[in-house]
């Protein structure tokens, strides 16, 4: 992120979305409040964290999702429009499609913004994006995908 800051600190035409990992447990805060200050939408890549640490099945979320007769995926997906994140979710299945779509006519309320808060764990459930070895192996990757 601090590359990415500077490069909108000294650059004519400022970048104005940055694509992070951002999810339930990789909250990325900070990131959010730098991103606001520079005018930068933050878009959340993996919202969902590809189901790891049993995100789908997680009582905290389950219960919010019961609370509001949703699923957890649309409370995930409201919780990021609440912070004002843009959401990339993925899905090949129609129902689901329609699902990711239908999360306005519904709120979480403070109390569940803050119990999601309390969820943060900080840290990727890929790798870690700061690390310059894993930058070079994930860049070489995607150099030879192309």
């Amino acid at each position: 992120m601090v590359l990415f800051f500077t490069l909108t600190l000294f650059s004519e035409i400022k970048p104005m979305v940055n694509q992070i990992e951002i999810n339930v447990f990789h909250q990325r805060k900070e990131d959010k409040v730098w991103a606001d200050k520079y005018g930068v939408i933050l878009e959340a890549w993996a919202p969902f964290a590809e189901g790891r640490n049993n995100m789908f099945h997680n009582e905290i979320l389950m219960a919010m999702a019961n609370k509001h007769y949703r699923s957890v995926a649309q409370v995930i997906l409201r919780w990021l429009y609440q912070r004002g994140i843009v959401s990339l979710a993925k899905s090949v299945h129609e129902e689901r499609i329609k699902e990711n779509f239908d999360i306005y006519s519904f709120e979480l309320d403070e109390d569940d913004m803050k119990l999601i808060s309390s969820m943060d764990k900080d840290s990727s459930s890929f790798f870690d994006h700061r690390d310059p070895h894993i930058v070079e192996w994930f860049g070489s990757l995607v150099k030879n995908e192309m």
